[in-house]
Protein backbone atom coordinates (compact mmCIF):
# COMPACT_ATOMS: atom_id res chain seq x y z
CA UNK A 1 0.00 0.00 0.00
CA UNK A 2 1.40 3.61 -0.66
CA UNK A 3 1.30 6.39 1.43
CA UNK A 4 -0.76 9.53 0.88
CA UNK A 5 0.31 11.95 -0.84
CA UNK A 6 0.38 15.75 -0.52
CA UNK A 7 -2.48 17.34 -2.55
CA UNK A 8 -0.31 18.36 -6.24
CA UNK A 9 2.78 17.67 -4.60
CA UNK A 10 3.10 13.87 -6.01
CA UNK A 11 4.96 13.79 -2.75
CA UNK A 12 4.72 11.36 -0.38
CA UNK A 13 3.82 12.16 3.42
CA UNK A 14 6.28 11.63 5.94
CA UNK A 15 6.24 9.24 8.78
CA UNK A 16 5.60 12.17 11.30
CA UNK A 17 3.02 14.06 8.41
CA UNK A 18 1.46 10.36 8.05
CA UNK A 19 0.89 9.82 12.32
CA UNK A 20 -0.09 13.60 12.67
CA UNK A 21 -2.94 13.15 9.80
CA UNK A 22 -4.14 9.46 11.97
CA UNK A 23 -3.83 11.36 15.27
CA UNK A 24 -6.58 14.01 14.17
CA UNK A 25 -8.36 11.84 11.94
CA UNK A 26 -8.97 9.87 15.12
CA UNK A 27 -9.53 13.12 17.32
CA UNK A 28 -12.69 13.95 14.71
CA UNK A 29 -13.57 10.33 14.92
CA UNK A 30 -14.18 10.61 18.74
CA UNK A 31 -15.34 13.85 19.00
CA UNK A 32 -18.57 12.85 16.64
CA UNK A 33 -18.99 9.63 18.24
CA UNK A 34 -19.32 11.77 21.56
CA UNK A 35 -21.66 14.28 20.02
CA UNK A 36 -23.58 11.06 18.30
CA UNK A 37 -24.11 9.51 21.96
CA UNK A 38 -25.60 12.06 23.40
CA UNK A 39 -27.88 13.49 20.06
CA UNK A 40 -28.94 9.93 20.12
CA UNK A 41 -29.80 9.49 23.26
CA UNK A 42 -31.55 12.79 24.73
CA UNK A 43 -33.73 12.29 21.37
CA UNK A 44 -34.87 9.11 23.20
CA UNK A 45 -35.23 10.93 26.22
CA UNK A 46 -37.77 13.30 24.18
CA UNK A 47 -39.95 10.25 22.97
CA UNK A 48 -39.66 8.56 26.13
CA UNK A 49 -37.66 5.56 25.01
CA UNK A 50 -35.56 5.64 28.53
CA UNK A 51 -34.21 1.77 27.83
CA UNK A 52 -32.04 3.59 24.36
CA UNK A 53 -31.29 6.75 26.87
CA UNK A 54 -29.60 5.33 30.07
CA UNK A 55 -27.90 2.73 27.41
CA UNK A 56 -25.55 5.93 26.48
CA UNK A 57 -24.78 5.78 30.29
CA UNK A 58 -22.03 3.64 32.40
CA UNK A 59 -22.82 1.17 34.91
CA UNK A 60 -21.31 3.40 37.84
CA UNK A 61 -22.59 6.60 36.00
CA UNK A 62 -23.23 10.12 37.82
CA UNK A 63 -25.85 12.42 37.40
CA UNK A 64 -25.36 15.48 39.35
CA UNK A 65 -28.20 17.76 38.22
CA UNK A 66 -28.93 21.47 41.01
CA UNK A 67 -32.61 20.69 41.91
CA UNK A 68 -32.11 16.73 42.42
CA UNK A 69 -28.35 16.56 44.16
CA UNK A 70 -26.22 13.55 43.38
CA UNK A 71 -27.65 10.32 41.58
CA UNK A 72 -25.04 7.51 41.22
CA UNK A 73 -25.35 4.03 39.15
CA UNK A 74 -27.38 3.89 35.96
CA UNK A 75 -30.50 2.41 37.33
CA UNK A 76 -30.77 5.04 40.02
CA UNK A 77 -30.40 7.58 36.99
CA UNK A 78 -32.92 5.80 34.78
CA UNK A 79 -35.53 6.25 37.54
CA UNK A 80 -35.15 9.33 38.58
CA UNK A 81 -35.60 10.87 35.12
CA UNK A 82 -37.96 8.54 34.29
CA UNK A 83 -40.11 9.49 37.01
CA UNK A 84 -39.65 13.30 36.42
CA UNK A 85 -40.31 12.75 32.72
CA UNK A 86 -43.08 10.92 32.46
CA UNK A 87 -45.61 13.23 33.16
CA UNK A 88 -45.01 15.30 30.50
CA UNK A 89 -47.35 14.81 27.25
CA UNK A 90 -44.13 16.43 25.14
CA UNK A 91 -40.51 17.43 25.59
CA UNK A 92 -37.88 18.36 23.59
CA UNK A 93 -34.08 18.24 24.88
CA UNK A 94 -32.02 20.54 23.30
CA UNK A 95 -28.18 20.44 23.46
CA UNK A 96 -26.66 23.37 22.38
CA UNK A 97 -22.59 24.73 21.69
CA UNK A 98 -21.28 20.76 22.25
CA UNK A 99 -17.18 20.91 22.88
CA UNK A 100 -14.97 17.66 23.53
CA UNK A 101 -11.27 16.89 24.67
CA UNK A 102 -10.36 13.38 24.32
CA UNK A 103 -7.64 11.54 25.63
CA UNK A 104 -6.83 8.12 24.95
CA UNK A 105 -10.03 6.33 26.53
CA UNK A 106 -11.12 9.34 28.26
CA UNK A 107 -13.06 12.53 27.14
CA UNK A 108 -14.86 15.43 29.05
CA UNK A 109 -17.55 17.72 27.38
CA UNK A 110 -19.24 21.01 28.25
CA UNK A 111 -22.30 22.37 26.02
CA UNK A 112 -25.79 23.67 26.75
CA UNK A 113 -29.37 22.96 27.86
CA UNK A 114 -32.62 24.51 26.31
CA UNK A 115 -35.37 21.82 27.67
CA UNK A 116 -38.77 22.73 26.87
CA UNK A 117 -42.13 20.62 28.18
CA UNK A 118 -45.69 20.34 27.40
CA UNK A 119 -47.35 20.81 30.91
CA UNK A 120 -50.96 19.60 29.72
CA UNK A 121 -52.30 18.22 27.04
CA UNK A 122 -53.63 19.42 24.42
CA UNK A 123 -52.76 22.67 24.58
CA UNK A 124 -49.63 23.42 22.86
CA UNK A 125 -49.28 26.74 25.27
CA UNK A 126 -48.59 25.39 28.35
CA UNK A 127 -45.24 24.86 28.27
CA UNK A 128 -42.04 25.34 30.53
CA UNK A 129 -38.55 25.70 29.61
CA UNK A 130 -35.37 25.90 31.20
CA UNK A 131 -31.64 26.09 30.51
CA UNK A 132 -28.09 25.99 31.97
CA UNK A 133 -24.75 24.55 31.38
CA UNK A 134 -23.84 20.71 30.89
CA UNK A 135 -20.35 19.40 32.20
CA UNK A 136 -20.10 15.49 30.80
CA UNK A 137 -16.92 13.35 31.30
CA UNK A 138 -17.03 10.01 29.32
CA UNK A 139 -15.27 6.61 28.91
CA UNK A 140 -14.57 4.39 25.98
CA UNK A 141 -15.61 0.88 26.78
CA UNK A 142 -15.29 -2.25 24.31
CA UNK A 143 -18.04 -0.94 22.85
CA UNK A 144 -17.79 2.81 22.29
CA UNK A 145 -18.12 5.58 24.33
CA UNK A 146 -20.39 5.91 27.49
CA UNK A 147 -21.43 8.90 29.67
CA UNK A 148 -19.90 8.63 33.28
CA UNK A 149 -20.47 11.52 34.59
CA UNK A 150 -23.15 14.61 33.79
CA UNK A 151 -23.29 17.88 35.71
CA UNK A 152 -26.06 20.15 35.08
CA UNK A 153 -27.53 23.51 36.24
CA UNK A 154 -30.13 25.53 36.02
CA UNK A 155 -29.58 29.31 35.24
CA UNK A 156 -33.38 30.28 33.99
CA UNK A 157 -36.66 29.00 33.38
CA UNK A 158 -39.35 30.10 31.67
CA UNK A 159 -43.26 29.39 32.33
CA UNK A 160 -44.44 27.06 35.25
CA UNK A 161 -43.78 23.60 35.89
CA UNK A 162 -47.24 23.15 37.05
CA UNK A 163 -45.40 19.23 37.37
CA UNK A 164 -43.29 20.46 39.91
CA UNK A 165 -40.71 17.93 38.68
CA UNK A 166 -37.89 19.94 38.35
CA UNK A 167 -38.88 21.78 41.76
CA UNK A 168 -35.78 21.43 44.32
CA UNK A 169 -36.76 19.13 47.60
CA UNK A 170 -36.51 20.87 50.98
CA UNK A 171 -36.97 19.17 54.03
CA UNK A 172 -40.27 20.06 56.48
CA UNK A 173 -40.30 19.53 59.96
CA UNK A 174 -41.27 15.77 60.70
CA UNK A 175 -39.94 14.71 57.58
CA UNK A 176 -42.34 15.59 54.84
CA UNK A 177 -40.71 16.96 51.59
CA UNK A 178 -42.24 19.80 50.21
CA UNK A 179 -40.87 21.68 46.37
CA UNK A 180 -39.63 25.15 46.21
CA UNK A 181 -40.06 27.38 43.55
CA UNK A 182 -37.78 29.01 42.41
CA UNK A 183 -38.22 32.57 40.04
CA UNK A 184 -39.04 32.11 37.10
CA UNK A 185 -37.70 34.42 33.58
Amino acid sequence: MSRPERKGAGVPLTAAEHDGLVRRLRDLEDKEALRTLLIRGWRALDSKDWQTWIDCWADDGVLEFGPWGEIRGKEAIRAKVEEAEAPYPSMQHHILNMHFEVEDDRASGIGYMWFVAVTASGTASATYSMGGPYAWDFRRGPDGWLLVRQRLGVLWTAGEDALQAFEPEIPLPGGERRGQARPHV
